[in-house]
């Protein structure tokens, strides 16, 4: 499995425009295009900042729907008022227990193998113990040497309780990996769509 993230640089008072725009546009065109398992968009509406992420069962058809979405992925820049990356990344681990409310998005840098092991032999047995943890995913990218490793938590109380646990869990994971946590982010989940069978 596979998924392409596209990240917005927006404006806040842009995002419920965003949010309607992926829901009565971007989904419906999504269900008709062949391979395509879904989308989630995760938004901060304090920064603007939001990232849409579609699965795709193959890498061949996420690469070949690039063009036929390429002229949406604009529109929803010029929507959300802001600038746009997109990334490629090989969906290593997926679990949920439940549908959450927020998450928390964490990107580490180094040895991909190691992190993918440690986030499913050390870090997803004790993220299941956390009160308020619904589940989590982890995205690689062997190009870059990047991972995007996300937990979903029931609500904001949930996620805002479990940061020092979380915290502890990450670096554990970047160290015993060899590894450097670049960026840390939380998020709403405005929205939760994706068809992704349990990769744990």
């Amino acid at each position: 499995m596979y998924a392409r993230s596209t990240t917005f640089h927006g404006r806040p008072d842009n995002i419920e425009a965003g949010i309607a725009f992926v829901k009565d546009e971007v989904v419906p065109m999504l269900d008709q295009i062949e391979g395509c398992r879904g989308l989630s968009l995760l938004v901060d509406r304090e920064t603007g900042k939001c990232i849409a992420t579609t699965s795709w069962e193959s890498e061949a058809a996420m690469r070949s729907s690039d063009e036929q979405l390429r002229p949406i992925r604009d529109r929803g820049r010029d929507i959300f008022g802001g600038s746009m990356q997109v990334d490629v990344w090989e969906i290593a681990a997926m679990h949920r227990t439940q549908h959450g409310e927020c998450c928390r998005v964490s990107w580490l840098q180094g040895d991909l193998d190691a992190l993918s092991e440690t986030f499913r032999v050390g870090i997803l047995p004790q993220l299941e113990q956390i009160p308020g943890s619904c589940g989590a995913s982890l995205l690689v990218n062997r190009s870059t040497g990047l991972c995007c490793a996300t937990t979903t938590w029931e609500d904001r109380a949930a996620m805002e309780a479990s940061r020092s646990a979380a915290d502890d869990l990450r670096s554990r994971a970047a160290s015993d990996a060899g590894g450097e946590i670049v960026d840390v982010q939380e998020f709403d989940l405005a929205y939760a769509h994706l068809h992704v069978p349990e990769m744990a």
